[in-house]
């Protein structure tokens, strides 16, 4: 196996168990020595890798873009291209799944927020760039985005857990979210 190949097994074993450290112990236990622990890789391999703590975030959030990217290319191709309005329903789509993983990658925009909300100006204009392809499909802008900061709010609720919502109800909700009838 070439340094190459290598290096990107270890920067994603590093990043999974960046999530899974997020998860259990929040970003104040995301430390390089814990990162040491949890991924099995030496505190220098880490820091070749990200050079501090930042690094390890921004690593995160770009996992995060590729997986949510990957969430709604898949929702599309499973039919949700056919719906009147695709981007709204991809969005809650990503928002549903972002809950439905054990280890969500969604929690590295949570550990930036508290550590460094500058890492999320990039997040920030990608917003600004999805809010207007949800207005241009939009039969009703109100209406959708009504749809759209409902999911978010779910999916963040549960993330920080704080939602008493069972799951099945959860998934009822998001199913209804998508359900364009019902709109």
């Amino acid at each position: 196996m070439d340094n190459q190949t290598r290096s990107e097994i270890s920067r994603r074993k590093a990043i999974d168990a960046a999530l899974a450290i997020l998860t259990r112990d929040g970003v104040g236990g995301l430390t390089f020595d814990a990162l040491a622990r949890e991924s099995g890789i030496s505190k220098g391999g880490l820091l070749h890798q990200f050079r501090n703590k930042l690094g390890v975030l921004r690593a995160l959030l770009d996992r995060q873009r590729e997986q949510f990217e990957q969430i709604a290319q898949d929702h599309l191709a499973a039919g949700g291209q056919t719906r009147a309005e695709p981007v709204l329903s991809a969005q809650i789509a990503i928002f549903r799944e972002s809950i439905n993983q054990p280890d969500s990658v969604a929690r590295a925009v949570l550990a930036a927020l508290v550590e460094s909300p500058a890492l999320l100006e990039d997040l920030k204009a990608q917003d600004a760039a999805k809010m207007e392809k949800l207005q241009a499909e939009a039969r009703d802008l109100e209406l959708s985005l009504l749809r759209y900061f409902a999911a978010s709010g779910i999916a963040f609720s549960t993330l920080l857990g704080l939602s008493a919502v069972p799951d099945a109800l959860r998934e009822r909700l998001f199913d209804r979210l998508l359900d364009e009838k019902k709109w």
